[in-house]
């Protein structure tokens, strides 16, 4: 369980808290699929880790790809704090039904039972909030960043996650993580570099400024949540992401009612959904599914693996629905990316062993 936790702290995403909280949700509640594949043998895990990379690359791809298509003329139709608050929701059903699950095999006991102390549910809001204002930055940076550029700045998460880890929890960076942010800043900037005379980068200042706080958040968020959950490692995972969760969705509640109140009262809470805007909620919601399976069946290389593809695949699929231009600094920079993230993975791999 231990390790699961901490792993959890490691993945990127929609939404980072997808990566770092719902994962565990099927973790901790699928130890029968776990044993089946092991009863399989060497073959059918090697099917199962195929099959899981795959869906984590696709799903990776298509979270920005599907953000970007739910707009409607360079705007969205519906209210994103009624997509965010039904993504909370999603998550909290599946963590019920995660607890079902145990409760029906292992019975109520007092690390998985719902009731609880109010000085365990009182360090919930803190990261919910954290959580709230990042996954509504991720609509709002659109504006200004296209899907390519966007899979290739949420990386900066992965600086931000440590050097809080390195500040808060003590925990000491090798020398091939800092050479792998050097890296990585300069792979971001490079994918930014404008054909154009007029402009050296192509992000305006506005989205360079949202990537950062959006990735200062996802690491502060992804950090205190792994405080939170190492602070009482025999509770279940499922029961503490339900109180994150419940407070998620009043957060949202607070928030729909501040931006969207009128639009939902007189349009209603579903309005201006489409078909796209069901898939990208579903996408924030089955990816954390996606990326604990591969933690759980495969390793922290088929997540690098998945990362960089992602990052390909948003693009190609951007020239043919967005007209976005594949430039050769992008490549570049793209690369240079997968090659300080793919550092950065090896560099905690020799921090362990």
């Amino acid at each position: 369980m231990e390790h699961r936790r901490v792993k959890d702290q490691e993945s990127d995403g929609v939404s980072q808290k997808d990566i770092e909280n719902f994962d565990k949700i099927s973790l901790s509640s699928n130890t029968s699929t776990s044993s089946l594949s092991t009863a399989g043998g060497p073959k059918d895990s090697s099917k199962l880790k195929s099959i899981v990379t795959l869906a984590l690359t696709l799903l990776t791809s298509s979270q920005a790809i599907l953000i970007v298509w739910s707009k409607r003329a360079g705007k969205y139709d519906y209210s994103v704090t009624t997509a965010n608050f039904s993504v909370e929701t999603l998550k909290c059903l599946l963590s019920l039904v995660a607890l079902s699950r145990i409760w029906n095999s292992q019975g109520v006991t007092e690390d998985n039972r719902l009731i609880t102390s109010f000085d365990e549910v009182r360090v919930y809001p803190i990261p919910a909030m954290l959580y709230l204002v990042k996954n509504l930055l991720q609509y709002y940076i659109f504006e200004y960043v296209d899907a390519p550029a966007y899979q290739i700045l949420k990386n900066l998460n992965i600086i931000s996650t440590g050097v809080l880890y390195r500040i808060i929890l003590k925990k000491k960076l090798s020398q091939i993580q800092w050479a792998a942010f050097i890296l990585l800043c300069a792979g971001c900037t490079t994918a930014q570099l404008s054909p154009s005379s007029d402009h050296v980068l192509q992000t305006p200042i506005q989205g360079w400024v949202m990537a950062i706080v959006m990735a200062l958040l996802s690491g502060f968020a992804g950090v205190y949540t792994e405080v939170i959950i190492k602070k009482n490692p025999s509770r279940n995972i499922n029961a503490q992401n339900f109180w994150l969760y419940i407070f998620g969705m009043l957060f949202n509640l607070v928030a729909i009612c501040v931006q969207d109140f009128d639009a939902v009262m007189n349009k209603g809470f579903f309005h201006g959904y489409s078909f796209i805007t069901v898939l990208m909620i579903l996408n924030h919601a089955l990816s954390g599914i996606a990326v604990s399976m591969v933690m759980k069946y495969a390793n922290n290389i088929i997540k690098v693996y998945s990362t960089s593809v992602a990052m390909l695949l948003t693009a190609t699929v951007s020239v043919f629905l967005f007209g976005f231009h594949l430039s050769l600094a992008f490549l570049l920079g793209s690369t240079v990316v997968s090659v300080s993230v793919y550092l950065h993975s090896v560099g905690k791999l020799q921090q362990r062993n």
